[in-house]
Formats: C-alpha cells, structure tokens, sequence
C-alpha cells in the first residue's frame, strides 16, 4: 500500500497522524510511506526522524497525494486537503461529518472512501476515539481553571478552593471517557464535582473516584438546578457517529453566574450546550451572557506531542488492517465507512 501522512493545515493543529516508530514498522510490513515536509515538526519529530523510519519526504501535499492512496490524516480534510482529494483515495481520519455537511458533500462528490477513527467501534467501545477524548478531558479542567481567572475574564476563582475558602464548583455531562477524565482530574484538583450520566455503572465509577464527587442521573431538572451553580460546566456527552443532542439550554446558561466557564468537548459533533459554538486556538473563546465558553474542535492540539504518540499507537493496528488486500472483511472498519463512491453510508449519518 502506498501510504500518505499529510501535514496538517487546520488552524494551529500540530498533531501527525503516524510517529517515525509506527512507519518504521509500516515500512518493514513492505508498504511504502510518505509524509509531507513538516508534518511532524510541531509534535517533535523532524523529517529527519522520518526518513530513517524508512519515509520518503516529499515537498507538497500536491505531490503526496498523488502517490498515496492511503491518507491518514488527524482531522478532516479542509479545503486544501479537498483540492488534491480524488475518487481512489481512502481517508482514514477523525471526521465528524454529522457537524459539517457542507464536507460531506464534498467528499461525496469526490467519490473517494471516508472512515472516521471516531466510528471504529469493538464491543461498544470507540477505541481510535478514546485516547483524543482522554486528552480533551483532562485538558478541559485545566483549561476551564485557567479561564476562571480573573485576567482572563472569569469571576476570579481557584477552582480546588484552599483552607477557609469554598471550593469550586464543577459539573461534568456525560462519564464516558472525556467526562471521566474530566471528572479525574477536577475531583483532583480539590473543586466539588458533578456529573451526569444515564449509565448507573458509570455513575458508579465515577462516585468511586473521590469523596468530593456526586454522580446523578440525567434528569433535565437536576441538570438545570446544578447548571445554575455551576464555576465550569464540561459537556462531554457523546452518541457514535451523530450529531450531539442539546442538554443544556439557552435559558439554562441565562441562570449562571458571571464569569462563569463552559468548555463544551462536543463542539466537534455540534455540541451539547445550545450556546456553544466551534471555535479554533486562534481565538478559542466568546463570551455569551456573561460566561465565557471554550469551543475549539481540535483540543488536542494543545498537546501535539503527546497527543500524536497517543493517537499513532491507538490507530496503527487499523492501518496495517487497512493496507491488507481483504480490509473489507474486517467488520469493524467496513461499518465505520462514512462516505463511498458517492453515498453517505454510515447508519448514524443517514437518521
């Protein structure tokens, strides 16, 4: 197979999709690898390191896309990405197309093959998508944290409180991967925790982290009176391949305090939050109604270097699968095809 790792050209997306170490062993595999100058340069590792994975460097993304059939890729394809795109290629990236149809579109009229990391599912479980959500999680509370500074806008908060002053309050929608890392490393930081799920074993899991944690059901009266007191609300909440369903209203975000974080992690899939909105790192916040919300679709980015050593491990098993002559037999890959030959063809993006 000839494979395509692409520089990433979303705004401030530093992440690559495959370290030197993965094409190393996609190169003894017999296939043929390459990645465009630069590609890894803002997650640490140079052309260099690439070449004596056994990568041949090619200059432009013009040039690497007409040698590879295969890209993988982190994010969706933009729009210079669209412009070398052709019906023989398969993308094999994050795509979320259930937020952007406008892109799907495009990449029905392209004709190629989508499959979406975030639509690989094993055993009820998102596997490629778990690792991204793992960092978006833990990130959000720092993130939120340092919003909650009064320089950068918030009311003036430490979040984990101190002897003799209150603890924050945080409220985290959704206890599947994002929200549970979340919940971690907000519980961690000393701040009382909230969170809500459907899922009583994950509620369970969640009250088992930490003493400072309340695990709730999510009634929509509960949600509101906690939304309401709430110094940061995290929306975590997460359907495999659809757009996100709003759990929190306009009204709601209305009832809380001034200076008050949102950091919606669902912003990718539309977000959970009626007034968030998908922002970039360029400029990543708005303020609606005195609260200050955080909606870039890429948080991960932050973190280029851990987060692509953390995405190249979960994914290289599924690329190998994909360079393999029967890939269509492997079921799991076959059912997270979003976009073939000109059809949308993933169940969730068809309801």
């Amino acid at each position: 197979m000839n494979i395509g790792i692409p520089k990433e050209i979303k705004v401030l997306e530093g992440r690559v999709a495959l370290i030197p170490a993965a094409v190393t062993d996609l190169c003894r595999l017999g296939h043929q690898v390459c990645v465009e100058a630069g590609a890894g340069m803002a997650s640490g590792y140079t052309d260099a390191a690439f070449e004596m994975a056994g990568a041949q460097i090619v200059a432009d993304a013009a040039t690497l896309y007409a040698r590879s059939r295969l890209i993988v890729k982190v994010k969706e394809p933009v729009a210079g990405d669209l412009a070398h795109l052709t019906a023989e290629h398969i993308v094999f990236s994050y795509l979320h197309l259930a937020a952007l149809p406008d892109l799907t579109q495009q990449l029905q009229y392209i004709g190629l093959t989508a499959i979406g990391f975030e639509t690989v599912e094993v055993s009820g479980q998102l596997p490629l998508l778990a690792p991204m959500s793992d960092i978006a999680g833990r990130l959000s509370v720092q993130i939120g944290s340092n919003l909650l500074f009064r320089p950068n806008g918030g009311k003036g908060l430490l979040l984990g409180g101190l002897p003799g002053v209150e603890r924050g309050r945080v409220v985290v929608l959704g206890a599947g991967m994002a929200g549970g890392s979340a919940t971690l490393v907000a519980a961690a930081l000393g701040a009382e925790v909230t969170v809500f799920d459907r899922n009583r074993d994950k509620l369970s899991q969640m009250r088992a982290l930490g003493d400072n944690i309340t695990a709730l059901h999510s009634y929509s009266e509960s949600i509101a009176e906690a939304v309401q007191k709430a110094d940061l609300l995290v929306g975590a909440i997460l359907v495999p391949g659809k757009k996100a369903m709003h759990l929190v209203s306009e009204s709601m975000v209305e009832t809380m305090q001034a200076g008050s974080v949102i950091v919606d992690i669902a912003v990718d899939q539309g977000g959970c939050i009626e007034t968030s909105r998908p922002t970039d790192y360029s400029q990543p916040t708005f303020e609606r109604h005195g609260v200050t919300h955080f909606g870039v679709t890429n948080m991960p980015g932050a973190v280029p270097r851990s987060a692509s050593q953390a995405l190249s491990a979960a994914i290289l098993p599924w690329v190998e699968r994909l360079c393999a002559d029967e890939w269509r037999e492997e079921s799991a890959l076959v059912a997270a095809i979003n976009v073939e030959a000109g059809k949308v063809v993933h169940p969730a993006l068809l309801t």
